[in-house]
């Protein structure tokens, strides 16, 4: 994947531009139960990395992963990957750092 300082896009106003993790066709459930891939979830959100934003986002920062939803999406083609355009506020969360020194504490 390209670093975002190597795309040939600068970002405007509130939007993010996100690269989508890669899905697996089949899942498995926590139980270890193969899902196929032809199997409808009902509205699933999804996991991207930040690969560049605009000016006007004051939430998120290039790298962190971002929830969204897959539906309300653009997609923009750019060397030959695809990337995700969203807006800020179309975000859910983003995931939190890991805390150190054995601290517990709420994971995304």
């Amino acid at each position: 994947m390209a670093d975002a300082g190597e795309l040939p896009i600068r970002m405007l106003h509130d939007r993010i531009l996100v690269s989508m993790e890669v899905e697996a066709g089949e899942r498995r459930s926590g139980g270890g139960i193969l899902i196929p891939a032809t199997v409808q979830l009902g509205r699933r959100l999804t996991w991207a990395k930040v690969v560049a934003i605009g000016a006007s986002v004051r939430q998120v920062k290039t790298e962190d992963r971002v929830l969204f939803d897959p539906e309300d999406r653009a997609e923009v083609e750019l060397r030959g990957e695809m990337y995700v355009l969203l807006r800020e506020r179309d975000l859910h969360a983003v995931a939190a750092e890991r805390l150190q020194d054995g601290s517990t504490g709420l994971y995304l």
